[in-house]
């Protein structure tokens, strides 16, 4: 059996050599997971007395206008570079075109100010820049009355509407969502003519009609009515191809960065979209892929927060610049500790 095994010099023993101590893994690792990589995605509503917790995403809460600022300001103290807000009307504010999204005086507008008031440049605000929370049946933009599909080309016109409502707040990048043909051009456009032209643009280019955002609609008290989908205009989960000519088509629009959406199910997508493009790449650790970490966790079945970092990690080595998670907070104490 000894005349079996490696001599000494064997490159398989040097593999072995370079794993014996945490310095020296921590010496040659290949991937670098920094507090620098985190965005936090916020919730904010309107008519809240106190932030509400959701409780399909344990540790996240709906936040008042005030209990936001703190949490922004908590995540400054952490090192968290970025957040992305996601604000909710009230329930009686929500309208056929979501209409609520672009008030002067409604949630959009003062929840951005709000945090850009009490944290300045310190922290990148983006907005995600979409109306499923607005509108009255859950979709992400305007319904035609004739065939009752989203109407690609009218939703578009308000997201360039609400870009520009958003970046007069102070968000510093416009993050549109809602997968419609056109519409990174469409906002970079305005964006431009109202004079923001230093407003930049994070493309949800690669976004997938996913059975993992479930617990996000319940934080963003979204329902779409009649039990619909969004497969019309979000991607097939069983294409990998159709990604990268999305992404293409938005980095030729005027996309600043581009993202990939969920982030652990479409690895081989993440890396392929980081070979493609020479711009920033995101991708959203969504909210299915969050819960389901804190549910196992609770039952003693994984160590949640082990099983975060190398999730995340691995989302990083896939290719991701940076990487959108609720466990944001959560991982800058750790990574920052």
């Amino acid at each position: 059996m000894p005349d079996l095994l490696p001599p000494p010099g064997f490159p398989a023993r040097r593999l072995r050599r370079l794993r014996r101590t945490p310095a020296l893994r921590r010496l040659v690792a290949e991937t670098a997971l920094s507090v620098d990589d985190l965005v936090a995605p916020l919730f904010v509503a309107d008519g809240l007395d106190a932030p509400r917790p959701v409780g399909s995403l344990p540790g996240v809460v709906q936040h008042t206008v005030d209990s936001l600022v703190v949490e922004a300001r908590r995540l400054v103290g952490l090192g968290v570079p970025g957040v992305i807000l996601f604000p909710l009307p009230r329930p009686e504010d929500k309208d056929a075109t979501g209409s609520a999204a672009l008030a002067p005086d409604g949630i959009t507008m003062r929840a951005i100010g709000a945090v850009r008031s009490a944290v300045g440049d310190d922290l990148v605000v983006m907005a995600d820049c979409c109306l499923d929370e607005f509108t009255d049946h859950g979709h992400c933009g305007v319904l035609d009355p004739g065939t009752g599909d989203v109407d690609n080309d009218a939703t578009v016109e308000l997201y360039a509407d609400l870009a520009v409502v958003q970046a007069t707040a102070g968000a510093q990048v416009i993050a549109p969502s809602g997968m419609m043909d056109g519409q990174v051009a469409a906002i970079r456009t305005a964006l431009d003519r109202a004079g923001q032209t230093g407003t930049a643009v994070l493309a949800y280019a690669a976004k997938y009609a996913s059975a993992l955002y479930g617990p996000f609609r319940e934080a963003a008290d979204v329902t779409i009515v009649g039990g619909g989908d969004r497969k019309g205009y979000q991607q097939d989960y069983r294409n990998r191809r159709e990604a990268l000519a999305e992404v293409a088509l938005d980095v030729a629009e005027g996309a600043d960065m581009v993202m990939v959406k969920p982030a652990l199910s479409y690895l081989d997508v993440l890396a392929d979209v980081r070979a493609a493009v020479d711009v920033p790449v995101a991708a959203y650790h969504v909210s299915g892929e969050y819960a389901m970490v804190k549910a196992a966790a609770e039952r003693g079945w994984i160590d949640g927060p082990a099983v975060a970092l190398e999730q995340i990690t691995a989302v990083k080595r896939a290719g991701a610049d940076f990487v959108l998670t609720y466990f944001a907070a959560e991982l800058a104490e750790v990574l920052g500790g």
